[in-house]
Parts: structure tokens; C-alpha cells; sequence
């Protein structure tokens, strides 16, 4: 079962798609989003869509961050293969996922789930995502409920 609206998310480190060590902080508005596996068809579907929107999103004050099971080295080529402009967090032991009750396949790949997370808490779930407008729907979201100023 995912984590509620309303309760505190897990602090979370990992690292992205240079390598490098990420703290997400939760107070400020951020999505995270976690996807089966890099450079399949609905995942960069998805990573497109958010980077697409990307500009709309950090103008907004929102900090966009992809998860999946997939090592940094999985990450990078992705990220680099669609120009990627946020981080993608590497979770190759699923921690990350365990740590925010997304399921995870017997193959190892994490539940397409989103979050969306402000003022140190959960804010909004969502759950067995279609990458097609998902970007939006979020975005959209985030504007009626009042945490980013609207367009």
C-alpha cells in the first residue's frame, strides 16, 4: 500500500544520473515519479512528457525527480539518449521504492507511481500511471491545489 496524503515521506539519497549524491528535499514541492525501466516505450514516453514540461515545472518551483531500478550507468545513457533536464535517482536494490511502498515485479522493476510531495508531506498519490499526458495531469494538479502559482 502507498504512503497516505498527509504523511511524511522518507528522506531519501541516491545517486542520479552523473553520479552524484542526491538529497531531495521534501519541503519544497517535488515530484517523484518511479518507472519500470529506462528506454522502453512507456518510460521514456513518460521522461519526454516531464522534460517537455520541465521549464514549466522549475519556473513553478517544483523539483522533478525519476526512479527506477536501473544502475547510474542505465540512467546516464538514458539521460543523454532524450537530453534529459532532471535527475533520475539510480534504485538498483529498491530501497527507494520499498521505502515509499511502491511494488516492485518479480523482475525487479518498480510500479509506474507518482508523488507528489510539499511541505514535508505527502500530498497527492498516483497509481498504475499511463505516461501519456501524465506530465499535465500533474502539473495541472499542482496549480488547483494551490502549491505553484498558476500559468
Amino acid at each position: 500500500m502507498v504512503l497516505e496524503p498527509g504523511t511524511q515521506p522518507p528522506s531519501i539519497s541516491a545517486h542520479n544520473q552523473w553520479g552524484e549524491r542526491v538529497t531531495p528535499d521534501f519541503r519544497t514541492p517535488t515530484v517523484l515519479y518511479f518507472y519500470p525501466r529506462d528506454d522502453t516505450p512507456g518510460c521514456t514516453t513518460e521522461a519526454k512528457a516531464f522534460n517537455d514540461r520541465y521549464e514549466e515545472y522549475h519556473e513553478a518551483g517544483v523539483e522533478v525527480y525519476g526512479v527506477s531500478t536501473d544502475d547510474v550507468d542505465s540512467h546516464c545513457e538514458f539521460a543523454e539518449e532524450h537530453d534529459l533536464s532532471f535527475d533520475l535517482l539510480a534504485d538498483p536494490d529498491g530501497t527507494i521504492a520499498d521505502a515509499f511502498d511502491v511494488e516492485i515485479s518479480e523482475r525487479d522493476r518498480a510500479s509506474r507511481t507518482t508523488y507528489v510531495l510539499a511541505k514535508g508531506r505527502v500530498v497527492g498519490v498516483y497509481e498504475g500511471v499511463r505516461p501519456e499526458g501524465h506530465a499535465a495531469e500533474v502539473l495541472r494538479d499542482l496549480m488547483e491545489a494551490g502549491l505553484v502559482p498558476m500559468e
